[in-house]
């Protein structure tokens, strides 16, 4: 790079030498080139003129350059051309200063970026890898390239296209640099994230046991039959499997579970297998205890004919579910396998519209807990939304509607528990999530994270009994149950609506329908 000072210096002087002006000249000479063609030398000009030497040994002469507008118009050109020249430089020079600061600013984030690893922080790292800087200064970095090559393409003196290729050079090496960096960067945060998901599920795994360990040595007074005196779901304990249900393995969606009235006087367990087409209710078997029940002895079988899905349960010994290919809702006394009452759902959906994930035919998913009979489904007016309902248990007759903001085709299930609806999501084949928590007394949504372990993949059937507070699970075909925890009201946590969700919803009131 040093002769290109040189080299303007002395294209910026030669201009300084007017036609006809006599100069000093000592024994040098200067040659320059432009457009491919020689200027012809000074020397040769002064060729033959008479001078004379000073002491020190220095040649003097006297020069009157021709009055030639050739020369003058050549000298003016290369001038005009060196000083565009030396703009474009500077103004790559400017541009490569940008890009070192721009390379610098993503080398802080980088160092950022290992900070966050370090403090194990996922959401950081994710909000900083999808920053677009990586891109954008790959971009600049061709267009830089691009110029230079424009720049080789019209540069004429020897000086100027080597510094360009110098330049050219080192555009290039940092965009190699660039791009091996954010593939390195991208790999290593991959890596890092898998690592820090693995960590974080053993931790939550070695918490459950260690809730569980200390529920074993210091267990909470259990709660009676029937009450509400907590402050929510807790854990939930794993599964418990009685055993395969009595129609065979083929038989993989059903229902199963015990009255759900809370009243100590029953003790009746009852059993839906549908067929094998996972969508008709044909028989159901009911037995007087559990011990019955495990050994399949001293059972009541009944036919019905007509039931749509698995979304079936026990209140009060009636069996409420969907009457097959409609919208309506059935009760049958279990006393005389009768059917006693169908009544239409206002605005439900059928037919498999708005069906749970990965369980087709529960349009209508009926519950009972300590408040009440409730029915769980999707209407259009929601898109697709749950919707729960409390449900007159005599007549059918919806008495309060609340709309949540949970997609039901989003949910492997739901169930209630003291007024209180718990959704789950499926995570694993082999675990499912309770995710979400609606207070219909409140109007409260809650995230939860509690996790429910499962032998097979799908959970068909789900129903709550509030006289053991358990939750009896049909599990592709297999009849499982769960005993449930609840927080003491003493350590109770604040209730909080997660971020970003809307208002409660606020409950909806109906006008009384005529019966049918």
């Amino acid at each position: 790079m040093q002769p290109i000072p040189t080299l303007l210096t002395t294209l910026l002087l030669l201009p300084l030498v007017l036609p006809g002006q006599p100069q000093s000249i000592k024994e040098k000479s200067a040659s320059s080139y432009m457009n491919g063609s020689q200027i012809e030398p000074i020397h040769e000009l002064i060729r033959g003129v008479p001078g004379s030497m000073d002491k020190d040994g220095t040649c003097h002469c006297v020069v009157y350059l021709p009055n030639n507008a050739i020369y003058l118009q050549q000298l003016e050109q290369l001038q005009s051309t060196a000083l565009e020249l030396m703009d474009k430089y500077e103004q790559e020079l400017s541009r490569v200063s940008e890009y070192a600061s721009a390379i610098e600013d993503q080398e802080n984030q980088i160092l950022e970026m290992n900070s966050a690893l370090k403090s194990r922080n996922p959401t950081f790292l994710a909000s900083s890898y999808e920053f677009p800087a990586f891109d954008l200064l790959r971009l600049e970095l061709e267009g830089a390239q691009e110029l230079v090559a424009q720049l080789k393409t019209k540069g004429r003196l020897s000086g100027v296209r080597d510094l360009l290729h110098e330049l050219q050079s080192q555009v290039a090496n940092a965009s190699l640099t660039l791009k091996l960096l954010a593939d390195s960067d991208q790999r290593s945060f991959r890596a890092l994230r898998q690592e820090v998901d693995v960590l974080e599920s053993r931790l939550h795994e070695c918490e459950r046991e260690k809730e569980q360990e200390e529920t074993s040595i210091h267990p909470d007074p259990p709660l009676s039959p029937g009450s509400c005196a907590h402050g929510g779901l807790q854990k939930v304990s794993r599964p418990l499997v009685v055993q395969l249900n009595w129609r065979g393995f083929s038989y993989k969606a059903g229902a199963w579970g015990r009255d759900s009235a809370p009243s100590p006087a029953s003790s009746l367990y009852w059993v839906a297998p549908l067929r094998a087409d996972g969508r008709y209710f044909d028989y159901y078997r009911l037995h007087k205890s559990y011990d019955d029940l495990v050994l399949l002895k001293n059972y009541e079988q009944w036919k019905i004919g007509y039931g749509d899905g698995s979304g079936n349960t026990v209140y009060k010994n009636f069996m409420y579910f969907n009457y097959y290919g409609t919208g309506e809702m059935a009760k049958v006394d279990l006393s005389s396998n009768s059917l006693v009452l169908r009544r239409p759902l206002p605005g439900a959906t059928y037919n498999n519209r708005f069906s749970y994930a990965g369980v087709p035919w529960k349009d209508l998913d009926f519950a009972g807990d300590e408040k009440g009979l409730w029915v769980l489904y999707a209407t259009e007016e929601s898109k697709g939304n749950l919707v729960v309902s409390l449900l007159n248990a005599s007549t059918l007759e919806v008495e309060k509607t609340w709309r949540t903001s949970q997609y039901k085709p989003a949910l492997s299930g739901a169930f209630m528990a003291c007024g209180v609806l718990y959704a789950l999501r499926s995570l694993s084949t082999r675990q499912e999530e309770i995710f979400y928590a609606f207070d219909t007394t409140t109007g409260q949504e809650f995230q939860l994270s509690i996790l429910l372990d499962k032998m097979l993949e799908t959970l068909q059937g789900i129903n709550y009994c509030p006289l053991d507070h358990k939750l009896y699970v049909y599990n592709d075909g297999y009849l499982v149950n769960y005993d449930l925890s609840f927080v003491t009201l003493k350590s109770r946590p604040p209730a909080k609506r997660p971020s970003g969700t809307p208002a409660p919803p606020k409950a909806v009131k109906r006008n009384k329908a005529s019966r049918t």
